[in-house]
């Protein structure tokens, strides 16, 4: 569990999606929907798998915000021998050498692509950004389960986006229609503003996975040292959409980025 998970901000972050996503799927049910029509009918397949789905949600986000995203907590003795033999190649490369630097917050060694996180108070392996809504950091261990959790949550919030419009009732005046749907309407708002976000943030976060790059890296690609010796266009961790994709979603192991790295700084002139 993140040492973050039972500070106040976290309770009180964790607490409102969960009772976010069960106030919105109660007023889905109370209100005359397909699917409440489809549970007074007997019909409960699609009531239960919706249920279900929200569910499985609500468990992929505490999955995610509560786990070790990739937190490093300790030098390890074979990993720096591995540096030093790439600092030791790269020296006789006729670009700059890599520098290998320590974390000047925690003062240990910082593997390549890893960032230490303010928030967390940790260095973080390959280190994308820090979700407030989750209260934990998006990093090498919990970044594939974050991509499951918005794709399950998406899925969630398409659906009530339907169950929602399903709901409305006519009426012959806008303030009786107000009046009989104000409830409805509020979900049906947050289910809006909530799809939107969530597609946008999962798009993005499949075409950065795509290319393999970060958001840390895409946002300050200027300023992070192992990237300023490439064009904003260039990444030295690419190996091709398919490759990317599998190696992200696939690999079960942390990855060695600085071998990978002096690879492709062979080509470099």
């Amino acid at each position: 569990m993140s040492p973050r998970g039972l500070c106040p901000s976290g309770l009180l972050v964790r607490g409102g999606h969960t009772a976010l996503s069960w106030g919105v799927s109660l007023v889905l049910l109370q209100h005359r929907t397909d699917l409440r029509s489809q549970e007074e009918r007997g019909e409960l397949l699609q009531p239960l798998a919706f249920l279900l789905l929200v569910l499985c949600s609500v468990m992929l986000y505490f999955a995610v915000s509560l786990m070790d995203p990739g937190y490093v907590l300790s030098d390890s003795e074979g990993q720096n021998l591995v540096y030093n033999n790439i600092q030791e190649d790269l020296t006789k490369q006729p670009s700059k050498p890599l520098h290998l630097r320590r974390c000047g917050y925690c003062l240990l060694q910082q593997p390549m692509r890893a960032r230490h996180c303010q928030s967390c108070q940790h260095c973080v392996r390959r280190f994308d950004h820090h979700c407030p809504w989750i209260q934990n950091c998006v990093g090498e261990r919990n970044h594939p389960l974050f991509i499951l959790y918005l794709a399950v949550q998406l899925m969630a919030l398409l659906w009530a986006l339907q169950i929602a419009w399903s709901g409305f009732q006519g009426k012959e005046t806008t303030q009786d229609w107000l009046r009989h749907n104000a409830i409805l309407l509020a979900a049906f708002i947050t289910v809006v503003i909530s799809t939107i976000v969530m597609i946008l943030l999962l798009g993005s976060q499949l075409y950065l996975i795509s290319c393999n790059v970060t958001t840390w890296e895409f946002m300050s690609h200027h300023r992070i040292s192992y990237l300023k010796y490439y064009d904003v266009d260039s990444n030295p961790f690419d190996k091709g959409v398919p490759c990317n994709l599998w190696d992200f979603f696939c690999r079960c192991h942390s990855v060695l980025w600085e071998s990978i790295y002096f690879q492709d700084r062979k080509g470099l002139v």
